[in-house]
């Protein structure tokens, strides 16, 4: 039962190679379709490595490789032959932005990992930025957003994307959908399916609007957690500490 995990995550390295090729000639929609194939294989692997309990350091580690060359390799090969190829030296740099920061995101993943199951990630997960980049090329790049407007997201993407999945910033992981991770975690499950739903009822375009309000829950949280730090410290000073604070401030 162990191999069956990683013949998940060996498709999902194939996916990843066949959207390179793909975008080689030029077919952004396949190349794209592909790095959704390949996010459906990365989840499934995931799923049945819980499922088996057959999960070990050699399929964390042959994830991580796939995934680099799924999410990483070929999305930036997308935003290179699709844009940035104009640009010589300074367009294959920004291209080659999400692959570098993926490797160095995954590198500190299976660096801090102790146990297989976590309650968050720290960063964007890697799938994300690739899933952002394929969404928006298949549904709307020249096509809902006119020229202007997409290459300023081709922009925000290539600089944003792989910031923030070297951050700090707190992403949840996907539920597992038991009757233990519903009942602790009623919203998040409401919100995924309710996600799949909106997904499938616009076929497709909304998984980008899903991309761009996953990536803005970190920073949310983040902010959310740092205001609440900055104000709650300040009502927990004794009054002789405040006192000080306004001697200090004058």
């Amino acid at each position: 039962m162990g191999f069956i995990p990683s013949l998940f995550t060996v498709l999902n390295l194939f996916c990843g190679f066949m959207s390179i090729i793909n975008a080689d000639a030029q077919n952004l929609e396949q190349a794209s379709m592909f790095i959704l194939y390949a996010g459906l294989f990365d989840m499934f692997d995931g799923v049945v490595a819980r499922f088996t309990g057959t999960s070990s350091r050699f399929g964390v580690e042959l994830d991580s490789l796939a995934d680099l060359v799924s999410f990483g390799v070929a999305p930036s090969f997308i935003l290179y032959k699709a844009f940035f190829f104009a640009h010589d030296g300074f367009g294959i740099a920004l291209a080659s932005l999400i692959m570098i920061f993926g490797a160095l995101r995954l590198a500190r993943f299976n660096a801090q990992l102790v146990g297989f199951d976590k309650a968050y990630f720290s960063g964007v997960p890697v799938p994300i930025p690739a899933v952002t980049v394929s969404s928006f090329f298949l549904f709307y790049y020249n096509k809902n957003f006119n020229l202007y407007t997409s290459e300023i997201f081709i922009y925000c993407m290539a600089i944003a994307l792989p910031l923030l999945m070297v951050s700090k910033f707190k992403y949840d992981t996907t539920p597992k959908f038991n009757k233990r991770e519903v009942k602790e975690h009623p919203v998040k499950s409401v919100i995924v399916v309710l996600s799949v739903i909106l997904i499938a009822v616009t076929k497709g375009e909304g998984l980008f609007a899903f991309c761009l309000f996953y990536i803005s829950t970190g920073i949310f949280r983040s902010t959310k957690n740092q205001i609440k730090r900055v104000f709650g410290s300040k009502k927990n000073l004794s009054p002789e500490e405040t006192e000080k604070l306004k001697l200090k401030s004058n």
